[in-house]
């Protein structure tokens, strides 16, 4: 009989972790953030969408924002004390590489290519990264300090450390699971 009840409980076991596998794989995860400016004003969304272990998409809808190139990264603090968002920390770097695109020694997890605003004074992104998860896992955003997303006054080198020379921080939105 103990026999039984031992390998009746191996199988469920067994069965639960299978299950549980099966819906992570399957999972879709999505995150977003409120972008804010350093007054406070609401200034637009980005969303972030992670399906069945693949890639993060990220689309960006900013307005209000100076015509040109801005820096845009993922921080690595889900906090967005204004005006100059240092609260945020440093970009989201948990593999410990250099900053920029076209850096051999980079990228941060959390670099991303520059945001084009029109003459209007919108902008708009939609990117897919692999440097990053939404699901768990050592890339993932949703870090106990938790990750925000900054949009800079100029435009990103890719290059230079510690932010591709992209100046002040002009916008900031913490990432939230949605």
């Amino acid at each position: 009989m103990k026999a039984r009840l031992v390998l009746l409980l191996i199988i469920s076991t067994m069965l639960m972790f299978a299950t549980t596998g099966y819906a992570r794989e399957g999972a879709t995860y999505s995150a977003t953030a409120v972008m804010k400016d350093a007054k406070g004003n609401t200034v637009g969304m980005a969303t972030f969408t992670e399906e069945a272990n693949g890639p993060v998409h990220i689309n960006v809808n900013v307005r209000g924002l100076k015509p040109g190139l801005h820096g845009i990264h993922i921080h690595n603090k889900g906090n967005c004390i204004g005006p100059s968002f240092t609260s945020a920390g440093e970009h989201y770097n948990p593999l410990g590489k250099e900053h920029g695109l076209n850096n051999p020694k980079g990228p941060h997890a959390g670099d991303l290519p520059n945001l084009k605003v029109g003459k209007d004074g919108t902008g708009h992104m939609s990117i897919t990264t692999n440097r990053v998860t939404l699901s768990p896992g050592p890339n993932t955003l949703f870090t106990a300090n938790g990750t925000s997303l900054i949009i800079h006054a100029d435009p990103d080198d890719q290059i230079t450390n510690p932010a591709g020379n992209s100046g002040a921080r002009i916008v900031c939105g913490v990432i939230e699971k949605k």
